[in-house]
């Protein structure tokens, strides 16, 4: 299973940028697909959570309103929009896959089974 972020680029305060995670290899059904993020000198951090069973979404407290996760299954691909993008929003952003249910709503990053490598989002003036 392969994991291919893309979308990521320089835009200024305020923009916008759609990040786009497409799975490809093996047929796989997974419990949840998250968007995760490492700010420069930071840990990595949990972004955004799209659980299977239901296409229930979730979100860390920073986002505030902010962004969108969304599937299009037709094309394997899951999308991370981000809107009034600020500086602290700058990152590598990652997209993971949990195949077996473990990452407790991807809050567990130990419980992500596959990793995507990732794309740089750099929110400056």
């Amino acid at each position: 299973v392969q994991l291919q972020a893309s979308g990521g680029g320089l835009v200024q305060p305020g923009g916008s940028l759609r990040l786009s995670c497409t799975v490809s290899g093996s047929t796989l059904s997974y419990d949840a697909i998250g968007w995760f993020r490492q700010p420069p000198g930071r840990e990595r951090e949990g972004v955004s959570c799209l659980m299977s069973s239901d296409l229930s979404t979730y979100y860390a407290d920073f986002v505030e309103g902010r962004f969108t996760i969304s599937r299009d299954n037709a094309k394997n691909t899951v999308y991370l929009q981000m809107n009034r993008l600020e500086p602290e929003d700058t990152a590598v952003y990652y997209c993971a896959i949990d195949a077996m249910g473990y990452s407790d709503y991807c809050t567990d990053t130990d419980g992500m089974d596959y990793w995507g490598k990732g794309t740089q989002v750099t929110v400056s003036s």
